[in-house]
């Protein structure tokens, strides 16, 4: 599968510009057999084959023959589409120069999937654009200062739609143009009041004066008491709450402890820990651009049947977040767990589930995992779909979306 990797990797002009600082030799090793990449300034110069006698590396990824052979086939499993997916699964390892890999990590994975271009590329073609009439969206937008757990703040709010309460709660390092496609569905808007809001320090809202001097950091206590905040500052009688990773996360909380607040929760990509699998620290440093390795770490995460479109938004709001913020969220993420999640009592607020089955940060397993702690948890893992279901695919998303607020809507 390398022997093609310079021929492929060169001819393609946009991805050897972006390994453009990429210079030195880079060891593949599938299974027993070792494959040396030497590359220059982003072009494969050669892919030699070991053993060779004390070879200079830069850097080493090494797999079983089996992992490769499936990462490469034209539509990989769940689980084996993308290089973090791998690590996350403990199958890879990387070993030498990780700064090199983390600073060039859109490069790294782009080049070794070249090879699944002979059976057909993993992600959906771009679409020649129609000309189409100019129209508004029927969402409206405002600022709302109130206070939260940290301090007096100024949250950017955007709505559609009437009816039941339903308050969005957006991914870590991203806003909440992750629900745009949900906010002009008016299958949703009939029914729902539609609501989401940006988290202090992502996307339109404010920062404090002083940001930076501040070490930005979520915890849970200051999660629930935003979500608190919000519902009183809007004035919402019982809305129901749907979040995606860490809001999946923090529907737990708010289930456990505030049920009377809620006639509903919707947790996406919902798990009560997540094992961290790759230094975080690279997220924010001087040297290394903290929106490129935001969007290649998130890429991996998107399903394989996603709008060319849609992807690229999704990744682009990653590429956009501020410096630190995700480093910052992913505190909450993956260093609190919810470790009491069995008190949830769904008899009191139902609880809803739903996980697409190509992440690999909150597995389907975690998801199923929380189901079956808490009794009563109604769970759904969605094929095709990733780690960003309401941004990603929203099509394919609202097949499974819509019975839900069906249900939530009939018991009134």
């Amino acid at each position: 599968m390398l022997e093609r990797l310079a021929e492929l990797v060169n001819a393609d002009d946009r991805l050897v510009l972006r390994g453009r600082y990429v210079t030195g030799t880079v060891r593949v090793d599938v299974g027993d057999d070792a494959h040396y990449l030497d590359i220059a300034a982003g072009r494969v110069e050669r892919v030699r084959t070991g053993p060779l006698v004390m070879p200079v590396t830069r850097l080493v990824l090494r797999a079983p023959r089996a992992e490769w052979a499936a990462f490469w086939e034209p539509r990989p499993r769940p689980g084996h589409g993308d290089l973090m997916a791998l690590l996350r699964r403990r199958v890879l390892a990387v070993e030498g120069d990780l700064y090199l890999f983390m600073a060039n990590l859109r490069y790294f994975k782009d080049v070794l999937e070249k090879p699944r271009e002979r059976g057909g590329s993993l992600v959906s073609p771009v679409r020649a654009a129609t000309r189409a009439v100019a129209f508004t969206e029927p969402v409206t937008g405002r600022y709302v200062h109130m206070d939260l757990p940290g301090g007096r703040q100024r949250i950017y709010v955007e709505e559609a739609g009437a009816g039941v309460p339903l308050l969005c709660l957006h991914t870590a390092g991203s806003d909440s143009r992750q629900f745009r496609h949900l906010l002009n569905d008016e299958r949703v808007t009939g029914r729902f009041r539609v609501i989401a809001f940006d988290m202090p320090w992502h996307g339109r809202s404010s920062v404090p004066a002083g940001w930076r001097g501040i070490e930005y950091r979520l915890t849970s206590d200051d999660y629930a008491g935003m979500v608190l905040g919000v519902c009183d500052a809007l004035e919402l009688d019982r809305p129901a709450v749907m979040g995606c990773s860490i809001g999946g996360r923090i529907v737990l909380r708010l289930a456990r402890e505030h049920p009377e607040r809620f006639r509903a929760l919707i947790g996406l990509q919902s798990g009560a820990a997540v094992a961290p699998y790759y230094e975080r620290e690279y997220l924010h440093r001087p040297d290394v651009h903290g929106g490129e390795l935001c969007a290649a770490l998130m890429s991996g995460l998107i399903g394989p049947d996603a709008p060319a479109a849609d992807r690229a938004e999704t990744l682009w709001q990653y590429a956009q977040g501020g410096p630190g913020v995700f480093q910052g969220d992913l505190y909450f993420y993956k260093d609190q767990r919810d470790d009491d999640i069995a008190s949830i009592d769904t008899a009191r607020c139902p609880l809803y589930l739903l996980s697409g089955e190509y992440d690999y940060s909150c597995m389907p397993e975690d998801t199923l995992a929380v189901a079956a702690a808490v009794p009563g948890a109604r769970v759904t893992i969605m094929p095709g779909l990733g780690h960003f279901p309401m941004s990603e695919d929203h099509e394919a998303f609202a097949r499974h979306l819509l019975p839900v607020l069906e249900e939530i809507a009939a018991a009134g």
